[in-house]
């Protein structure tokens, strides 16, 4: 109960700092997902037509997904300093895995007999791209970008390492202080909220999006 209070208590004297704190740290983990899709959904595309390259491609994302993140920030602030923007490279590199992997197993998973009747409709290879293969395979690309967010939101707490910000400032603020589990908690709490919401939001819309939902409907 004390600790409950001591929480009220924090987050009634800090309300404007931390609602900036969440504000910056869901900005750095939704440009890191927004820069991986950008990259990522193309790649996906690409080795889904070129199988050969896939192993390769595959094998390299794989890589990057198991260095430790704090591993993968020293490297980086090495490169390229201190700050916000090593943070979203390092969050881009971490989404790469699951919106690659999606986008080329929504992609394969394509029926090939509506790939050969919109063939034989006359359409060209990016015709069937646009206007077949991308709506039928889009919830499978939507759900690799809810799991990139969900992975970005959790690691971007480690920002605070390199003078990124975030709610990891509040968490590291509450380590260095005795006595400092409520505001450990109170940088926890809306980082593990904004967690389930993206999760819960991007699930929402994945399911939308489902050619079976769309189905259902008509």
């Amino acid at each position: 109960m004390d600790i409950l209070t001591k929480l009220m208590n924090y987050y009634s004297q800090n309300a404007a700092y931390v609602w900036a704190e969440i504000y910056r740290h869901f900005l750095m983990s939704a440009y890191g997902v927004l820069f991986a899709a950008i990259i990522g959904i193309p790649i996906g595309i690409l080795i889904a037509k070129y199988s050969r390259l896939s192993p390769w491609v595959m094998s390299l994302v794989n890589v990057i997904q198991t260095i430790p993140a704090l591993a993968m920030l020293a490297v980086l602030m090495l490169v390229m300093g201190l700050g916000t923007n090593t943070l979203v490279l390092s969050l881009f590199l971490y989404s790469l895995l699951p919106i690659v992997k999606n986008t080329y197993t929504g992609i394969t998973e394509v029926d090939r007999t509506l790939l050969e009747a919109g063939h034989a409709m006359g359409m060209t290879r990016m015709q069937v791209l646009k206007m077949v293969e991308l709506p039928l395979s889009l919830s499978v690309i939507m759900a690799g970008l809810r799991t990139a967010l969900v992975i970005a939101i959790g690691i971007a707490t480690i920002g605070t390492f390199i003078g990124a910000g975030g709610l990891g400032d509040i968490i590291v603020r509450g380590t260095n202080i005795s006595n400092g589990t409520a505001i450990i908690l109170a940088g926890a709490i809306p980082t593990a909220l904004m967690a389930v919401l993206a999760d819960f939001l991007m699930g929402w819309l994945e399911r939308a999006l489902s050619p079976a939902n769309h189905k259902h409907l008509r």
